[in-house]
């Protein structure tokens, strides 16, 4: 904090690709949302929705959907949350409760849910304001920058894979070792799957081993469903990479009924032919983040087990760097800034 109460530092996207810093005035939350002192927020890809411009934005805004504070304001209205309690914010706000979506139980896609560091300041900063029906309890057991990526790459991963067909000893194929793969690997090992990791390049298969895959499949070096056929077809295919067109070498190597999930978003598309569809019943699906109560899940079942991201930290006035270093792809895996103690 800086400046007594009054203010607070905060990293606001001001142009494309351009973050700057500058001090904001501390303000109350409006009824429904709570105020949180930021200890940590995690740099993810999706980032570059606001700073790069890809959906509308209205500059300047706080980007940042990875954050872990403490509650220092309860606005009107607010139950179930105490001042100082520590909680969490993804990328979904917070859900109206009143839409045909949220009437049919599906929070998830709200029609009129805003996304956290779009069309409201998100974590970049010592303070924010949210929306008291997207927060996420945080366990004791979990450090704050070990649990701001979780939020976003961690809820995607760990929602997907909870929610798949697939069960306990069932072979599962990880497609990528970046921010969401390095993840999903973990997550799959600890849910009990049988679990082959595939990435391109021989350099990356004792990682794989590391983060607890069984198999590691190089792309380069061989056909990823070959592989998959010879340890006796994969029932589920994650796809975390950013290219949708890595799914279709791996896809002869899925068993009847099996089903592919997309975390990843690129430019391209996931080729699935009609034989795939209909004569091998192949389903393709994607998953978007998820619920506040699959993000308090995910960060239980992190507390329970080893699952940790790997991370290196800046002080939020790196932003700038953070944020580029994570969008060249040097960054391993993760990127969280830190806000320093507050008061």
């Amino acid at each position: 904090m800086s400046n007594g109460t009054t203010t607070y530092r905060a990293v606001q996207a001001v142009a494309p690709g351009q973050l700057e810093l500058t001090t904001k005035p501390l303000r109350e939350p409006p009824p429904g949302h709570v105020r949180i002192r930021v200890e940590a927020c995690g740099v993810c890809h999706s980032d570059a929705a606001t700073v790069a411009g890809i959906f509308p934005i209205s500059w300047p805004r706080v980007p940042g959907h990875e954050v872990i504070g403490r509650i220092d304001a309860l606005g009107e209205g607010v139950h179930g949350w105490t001042v100082d309690q520590r909680v969490g914010v993804g990328f979904l706000a917070g859900s109206c409760g009143y839409c045909a979506a949220c009437r049919d139980g599906d929070l998830v896609h709200c029609q009129n849910q805003e996304n956290t560091g779009i069309q409201h300041d998100g974590g970049y900063a010592e303070v924010m304001i949210a929306k008291a029906s997207g927060l996420v309890i945080v366990p004791d057991e979990l450090d704050s920058v070990a649990a701001a990526p979780l939020l976003c790459a961690g809820v995607t991963t760990f929602g997907a894979l909870r929610n798949a067909a697939a069960k306990a000893g069932d072979l599962v194929a990880i497609i990528g070792i970046g921010g969401l793969g390095h993840l999903a690997i973990q997550y799959a090992r600890h849910m009990g799957f049988e679990v082959a990791a595939i990435a391109r390049g021989v350099d990356k298969a004792d990682l794989a081993k590391k983060l607890g895959a069984h198999h590691y499949i190089d792309s380069k070096a061989a056909d990823p469903g070959e592989a998959l056929k010879k340890l006796g077809g994969a029932t589920l295919i994650v796809n975390t990479a950013s290219i949708s067109s890595a799914v279709a070498p791996a896809l002869g190597g899925m068993k009847r009924g099996g089903t592919v999930i997309a975390l990843g978003v690129g430019d391209d598309n996931i080729e699935v032919s009609a034989t795939d569809l209909i004569f091998r019943g192949v389903t393709v699906s994607g998953s978007l983040t998820g619920l506040p109560s699959t993000a308090d899940a995910t960060l239980k079942f992190s507390a329970l087990t080893p699952v940790a991201p790997m991370i290196e930290t800046m002080p939020l006035e790196r932003a700038q760097e953070a944020y580029d270093r994570m969008m060249k792809g040097d960054a391993r895996f993760r990127i969280v800034l830190t806000m320093g103690a507050w008061t």
